[in-house]
């Protein structure tokens, strides 16, 4: 017959994935995300939306909406300084894109379109990088930066 014995198991592998790890007990490091994992909370969601306008145009809109619904759910203290800074960026972008096109006919309105665009991509960008480390915006009603 055979010298193979049936009833051996290959041993598991080390490099697959075995579940998630086990909990550590600590209440704080369960609640504290992964330094290296992005966290898709919700003003990273709307300024991801507003980035993304720049290539599709109409998801500044859904983000604007999605701001205005969730700044009246029950949220984090963090996330209140940022829904009013994005929506604040919502507005000064579509402001400052109706003002720059109307000042197109005179040619200064292609640079003020430029500078409107650069200012809200800055500020989503800013937005984006606070929300990741779940801290406020330090001044969500500034014009500027």
């Amino acid at each position: 017959m055979s010298d193979i014995d049936q009833s051996a198991q290959p041993a598991p592998r080390a490099d697959l994935d075995q579940g998630p790890p086990a909990a550590t007990g600590s209440p704080a490091a369960a609640a504290t995300p992964a330094s290296s994992s992005f966290d898709f909370n919700h003003p990273t969601i709307i300024s991801l939306l507003y980035l993304s306008s720049v290539v599709l145009g109409v998801t500044a809109i859904v983000g604007v909406v999605l701001a205005y619904v969730w700044k009246g759910e029950a949220h984090a203290d963090w996330e209140s300084s940022h829904y009013q800074y994005l929506i604040r960026t919502f507005w000064i972008g579509l402001i400052g894109s109706v003002v720059s096109v109307m000042f197109m006919i005179v040619l200064i309105g292609f640079l003020m379109l430029v500078a409107v665009g650069v200012l809200v991509l800055v500020r989503c960008v800013m937005s984006l990088v606070a929300a990741q480390k779940q801290q406020p915006m330090p001044n969500p009603t500034s014009l500027f930066v």
